[in-house]
């Protein structure tokens, strides 16, 4: 499931996990206390499966981000300084685009990583079926 059905709404903080769909809205579950709410078309809602970074040659999935996070087994604290999380996400995504990549973006990754990693969406299991359906969309265009 890794990014599968998890959604960021702007104006609210943390992620949701999508529950159902209504007539005009969608059911969402707040990742951090467990509430469900409607989320309305008005609101600004993404799908993290959908959302990617700017690399120089290009554009990278969040989900890739992700696993390569958790393949070097990276611990990085969202609130740490600034510096490092450049450094930490650097040696993630050795070539994003630093014009097009804001801090606040970065701080977001490893926020987002950090709560998912903890309510165990992202696993061992979860990266490998990530990368599987990743290969199979690959070979598909291809």
């Amino acid at each position: 499931m890794m990014v599968k059905d998890i959604l960021s709404i702007s104006g609210y903080s943390g992620l949701f996990k999508l529950v159902s769909q209504a007539k005009n809205s969608v059911i969402v579950e707040s990742l951090i206390d467990g509430k469900r709410m409607p989320a309305y078309a008005a609101s600004k809602i993404s799908a993290l499966e959908d959302i990617s970074m700017y690399k120089n040659d290009g554009d990278i999935l969040l989900g890739e981000v992700f696993s390569k996070i958790y393949e070097q087994g990276l611990d990085i604290d969202p609130k740490s300084d600034a510096k490092d999380l450049k450094a930490a996400f650097k040696q993630v995504v050795p070539d994003y685009d630093e014009n097009r990549v804001y801090m606040s973006d970065i701080k977001k990754v490893f926020a987002w990583y950090k709560l998912l990693k903890d309510k165990e969406i992202i696993t061992a299991e979860s990266i490998a079926a990530y990368k599987e359906e990743l290969a199979k969309k690959q070979e598909e265009e291809a």
